[in-house]
Parts: C-alpha cells; structure tokens; sequence
C-alpha cells in the first residue's frame, strides 16, 4: 500500500492535514533536539522528509522504513542520507546505537506495536530517548464529533482528488480511530520500558507528541 503512494506521499499529507503536518514536524524536530554529533534513527521515515531536517540539525540520520517503495523513493530525492528497508519489530542494528529514537504517524502502523517499542529501547543508549508523532484523540468532544466526521466524509473526498490510492486514505481513518489515546500510548510506552513518558497535544489532540527515556544503566 505505502509502496503505491510514494511518489505523491509528502504532497497528499500536506492537502489530508489541511498543512498542519508542517506545524507538527516543526515540533517533533524540535523535541527530537538533534545536533552535530548525535546519532538519529528516524522510523517509518517514508521519503525522507524528517530525516532531511535532522541531518541539516547535524545529525548523524538514518532513515528506516518498512516500504521498500518509500525507501527507493527517499533514496533518489536525498541521495545523502542513509536509508535503510527494515522492520520495526526487527530492527536490523546493534544495540545502544543511537541517541535519539523517532517514529512519525508510522508506529499504528505496525502489526505488534509493543514490540516495536521496546525494539526502539534496544537501539537506543541508556540514557537516549525516544520521541512519537502519532495521531491520537481530541480533547474536545465537540471537536472529536467534527473531526470523526472529516475522518469518514472529508477526507475520502479530499483523498480522491490528490491520491494515487485512495483506499490507503480509507484505511488511514479506520487506523487513527483504532489507535489507543494519549494515554493509552503513554502506557505501552512505559510497560515496554521507556521512563519520564510525556506528551504534547497538537492541534487540539488531534496528533500528540510523545516522548521517553530509555533508563541509564546501573
């Protein structure tokens, strides 16, 4: 599915989000803090868009996504960063690689989330972190009635015009729908072994920031 939306991707996301995808990675790169020297993966890195800010941060990125597609995709448009094909429930590095581990609107999209949580620990130096973009659950329920109704109606029709797929959009909406609140991720996090778990609500909840430690070794 992914690999069949590649090529128009960063362009769909920018019409499905009304532009706010922007505001959003703006702050995800931003919690993500990366500098010269520090070592980034970027998950679920689709065509590299993320990853691009952060080598221009200083950091030392790789991209990783799933979508062999995605990857091919990335790889032409940034032929300067590291891309990877690689499964989050098996991610194929060493231990305590990196100092920052980050994964946007991707993690519902894997098929055992929790254990791509602590596969994310495994990669990451105690004492680094993690940070999630993810869509997550307005805290209004006036606002939650509106934007389930832009989920179901809206943006199928938006999809239609600009998508090259548009049942990836269909099944876009039936996965935030499906994804635990703020709450809920915050949990998985901790039980998968990430600490000081906090989150950021964007857009009124409708995307939510998330962010944890990996424990120092005793």
């Amino acid at each position: 599915m992914f690999d069949a939306v590649a090529h128009r991707y960063d362009l769909t996301n920018d019409v499905m989000s009304l532009w706010q995808v922007r505001m959003w990675r703006a702050v995800t790169r931003s919690a993500v803090g990366a500098r010269p020297g520090t070592r980034v993966l970027d998950l679920a890195a689709g065509t590299g868009t993320s990853a691009v800010e952060y080598a221009a941060d200083g950091a030392q990125v790789v991209a990783c996504d799933f979508s062999t597609g995605m990857v091919a995709q990335g790889k032409r448009r940034h032929p300067e960063i590291d891309f990877v094909a690689g499964d989050a429930t098996a991610l194929p590095f060493a231990d305590a690689t990196f100092d920052v581990t980050t994964i946007s609107y991707g993690l519902r999209n894997v098929q055992d989330a929790p254990r791509a949580l602590r596969e994310m620990a495994r990669v990451t130096r105690p004492g680094g972190r993690i940070v999630i973009a993810e869509f997550s659950t307005p805290t209004s329920a006036v606002f939650s009635r509106l934007y389930r109704f832009y989920l179901g109606t809206a943006l199928p029709a938006a999809a239609r015009l600009v998508s090259s797929n548009t049942e990836a959009y269909d099944y876009l909406a039936e996965s935030i729908l499906a994804w635990p609140d703020q709450e809920g991720l915050a949990a998985l996090m901790h039980e998968a072994g990430w600490r000081a778990v906090a989150y950021k609500n964007l857009s009124g909840g409708i995307v939510a920031v998330h962010r944890g430690t990996r424990p120092a070794a005793r």
